[in-house]
């Protein structure tokens, strides 16, 4: 990074310090609290704003976190391997919190505050300290982003600026994320309150001491992961470098051995796109810990994004399924359908090649669409030898040389003519050949999400890692990733 001119202020915050005291604080722990962030496994969307802090400042170190009553937590880090959380006292977050505004420290050794602090005095030897505060629309400073150097240095008045913007996001990322779970335990105290109704009123009818039953209640439970027994394959690919899409994919894991995945596809692009996205995917994550039946996570789903406001007429479709190992080495399979194209599974021939069976499922509909909106699903067994290829409407849509769609019997047709085996990997990385191969670029973003059995010689009670492949750009890209197996 270039040298920058000092601002004024650096060497200190760049605003004056807010007044604070235990009635501050205690209003502060509670939007803190607010937020139910504190402790949440890792996410994603907090690791990719670290490390683009890391590149964009060029540091070795970049952190959010969030600061407690008695400790600075770590909820996203890059470079910083193996540490969750520190002391508050003395914490260089802990004084960030209390400016208006960006701190920047230029050489901490030269700084009678921070001089002291572990990690500067201490084997990291921290020399530079940057910091902005995550900031509540009520103006309650939850953590902050940071930056951290080993040598001395400045920054710009528009680098802080930056750092500032990368706050905002987080704070918009945990609004997000406060939205679905907000919408599911709406959802939640709705059913609760209906079967609460039926029940009073069977009690009623027959005799108020034969259902003395007490309501059930569900728990609350957080790049593909290794599910023993399964490989997994995944590519994304959007129509546009400049424009954000609206495909969404995942697999995760439940309890009793039981996994999750879903893929789908919300309407349009750009910001508002991926804030429907980021709500459909916490909703989805948090609804599957408590439905049995995967209709009912798509109608959890459908409440959430008709709450919320924000959305608009924004709506998706979506496959989502759950997965159980069968006795076979294979895995029982449920999904539902919210208005998505078909699946595919292939059952690997003896001789070669694979047999295509479209898993149709009729009578699902669009996601956030209707009030009213009905799912079904269908269960099926995909065993040893046999794959699942889940893709989102950008394949169907791609364009052949005469300018018409592939369509689902264009995909069913490729499948058909494929040699080669029916494992994940395999599958996708063939569709991403096919995309590849058209004459056109593709007209919307693509996302394909494949599941398979590897055949009962090839498994030997090991797990299949997971393979993830993704394009970011719609040109030719070598799409293969790695593969392997774990003990």
């Amino acid at each position: 990074m270039p040298a920058s001119v000092p601002a004024p202020s650096q060497g200190a915050a760049v605003r004056g310090p807010l007044p604070s005291g235990p009635e501050q604080e205690a209003a502060r722990l509670e939007a803190v609290r607010r937020y139910d962030i504190l402790d949440t496994p890792p996410d994603g969307a907090f690791d990719r704003v670290a490390a683009l802090a890391a590149r964009l400042f060029d540091v070795p170190v970049a952190t959010v976190t969030i600061v407690d009553s008695d400790r600075i937590w770590f909820k996203a880090a890059s470079g910083l391997e193996g540490v969750s959380q520190i002391g508050r006292d003395p914490g260089l977050c802990a004084s960030a919190i209390l400016a208006d505004g960006a701190t920047v420290i230029p050489d901490a050794l030269a700084d009678p505050v921070a001089c002291s602090n572990p990690l500067v005095a201490g084997s990291m030897g921290v020399r530079f300290y940057a910091a902005a505060p995550i900031t509540t629309p009520d103006g309650h400073r939850l953590g902050t982003v940071n930056i951290l150097d080993t040598r001395p240095r400045v920054i710009s008045e528009a680098e802080m600026e930056t750092l500032s913007d990368l706050a905002a996001i987080v704070l918009d990322e945990m609004e997000l994320r406060l939205s679905a779970l907000k919408a599911v335990r709406t959802e939640q105290e709705r059913r609760k309150a209906e079967q609460r109704a039926r029940t009073q009123a069977e009690r009623d009818k027959a005799s108020l001491a034969a259902f003395a039953s007490t309501l059930q209640r569900t728990l609350l439970p957080p790049a593909l992961p290794v599910v023993p027994g399964l490989e997994l394959a995944c590519h994304y690919q959007t129509a546009s470098p400049q424009d954000v899409g609206g495909d969404f994919y995942d697999v995760f894991p439940l309890g009793g051995a039981r996994w999750a995945f879903f893929l789908g596809d919300v309407c349009g692009k750009g910001a508002e796109a991926a804030a429907v996205t980021s709500l459909t995917r916490y909703t989805l994550r948090e609804a599957a810990q408590h439905h049995e039946e995967p209709e009912a996570v798509l109608a959890a789903l459908n409440t959430a994004l008709l709450l919320d406001a924000s959305i608009g007429s924004r709506f998706c479709t979506c496959l989502f399924g759950f997965l159980e190992p069968a006795a076979d080495g294979g895995f029982n399979v449920i999904v539902a359908s919210g208005g998505h194209p078909p699946a595919y599974r292939l059952h690997t021939r003896p001789g070669g090649g694979a047999e295509v069976e479209p898993v149709h499922i009729k009578g699902g509909m669009l996601v956030g669409a209707f009030e009213e909106a009905a799912f079904t699903s269908r269960t099926f067994h995909l065993g040893p030898g046999q794959g699942l290829l889940m893709y989102t409407d950008g394949l169907t849509e791609a364009r052949l040389a005469d300018g018409a769609m592939l369509g689902e019997s264009g995909v069913a047709a490729f499948l058909a003519r494929r040699t080669g085996p029916a494992d994940a990997t395999a599958l996708v990385d063939d569709a991403v050949a096919l995309i590849q191969g058209l004459p056109q670029d593709v007209g919307d973003d693509v996302a394909l999400l494949a599941l398979s059995v590897p055949p009962v010689q090839a498994v030997g009670g090991h797990g299949v890692s997971a393979t993830a492949h993704t394009t970011a750009a719609p040109v030719p890209v070598d799409a293969t990733g790695p593969s392997g197996e774990k003990d």
